[in-house]
């Protein structure tokens, strides 16, 4: 990791501490989730007392999303159908979208950045589900699918000029966003996403694994791995842009676990509905 500047170390916090907190609900869902004895009734209490959040999960829950049989009128029906950490994983991503910018200066395509996030956190879960099933939560791999590239959307925000060379840099040059970054402004965004993700109080495996997933020097985890796979078929596959176009000379992550890319994206069945629930979600 590159050793940062004062004046870097200066701008990084300033641009984490104008994002906003997590909404006081979320946090308290994280907080409950993470005790394997959380109630279901503690959930859905700290849920209701959201209308916003609950009208947003209801809605997502009664689209063609999850296509449930019957309309879902409760959060405690939601939870019941879904379980714990889907209703976890929802209000979580409902909140990551509500702090994304509706517009920048910066050439940043939010709506396809946030289709990026989505579907690589979808094939994240899926990837941990299929290739390390009981070494990682698979609701962890959607969290950090989610977020490996929040740190972006603080560029764009809050350092809009730089963060437009970079994108221009990566472009023009055929190297990789996060390499781009660090010439331009001296860190690259899986940074300032951690220092995001920490300021959100994320455990520190989660925090790590935003940090590290662009550091060859970073010692791979059974997270890191499902992350990177994730994040490389959706670039590969075109599903959204986080600004960091494909290269066809990239090697798979972890070649050792999952083999090729036609073998990851074989295993992972529809892709098509994964894109097409991505965008539904995105409109909520």
């Amino acid at each position: 990791m590159a050793t940062l500047t004062i004046e870097v170390q200066r701008k990084l916090g300033t641009a984490v501490e104008r994002m906003p907190a997590f909404p006081q609900s979320v946090q308290k869902i994280l907080e409950l989730t993470r005790d394997i004895n959380c109630l279901p009734k503690d959930l859905v209490n700290v849920i209701e007392k959201d209308p916003v959040m609950t009208m947003k999960i209801l809605k997502v829950i009664n689209s063609a999303y999850y296509s449930l049989p019957a309309k879902i009128t409760s959060v405690n029906q939601s939870v019941v159908y879904l379980g714990l950490n889907t209703i976890k994983n929802l209000a979580l991503s409902i909140a990551a979208v509500g702090m994304l910018p509706r517009f920048n200066t910066s050439g940043f395509d939010i709506q396809r950045y946030l289709l990026h996030s989505l579907t690589t956190a979808t094939l994240a879960r899926q990837v941990a589900g299929i290739y390390v099933r009981g070494q990682v939560d698979p609701g962890d791999a959607y969290i950090a699918g989610l977020l490996h590239d929040f740190g972006k959307a603080v560029f764009a925000q809050f350092m809009a000029s730089e963060f437009r060379q970079a994108l221009a840099a990566s472009q023009d040059n055929h190297i990789p966003l996060h390499q781009a970054e660090l010439e331009v402004i001296g860190a690259d965004h899986a940074l300032v996403g951690s220092m995001l993700a920490t300021k959100w109080q994320f455990p520190e495996h989660l925090v790590a694994c935003i940090r590290d997933h662009h550091d060859p020097a970073a010692a791979p985890t059974p997270l890191m791995d499902c992350v990177r796979v994730a994040d490389q078929v959706c670039r590969k596959l075109a599903f959204g842009d986080a600004g960091n176009a494909w290269r066809e000379d990239e090697e798979i992550a972890a070649a050792e676990r999952f083999g090729s890319f036609d073998a990851v994206i074989a295993a992972l069945g529809d892709l098509e509905k994964v894109v097409a629930d991505a965008q539904m979600f995105a409109q909520v």
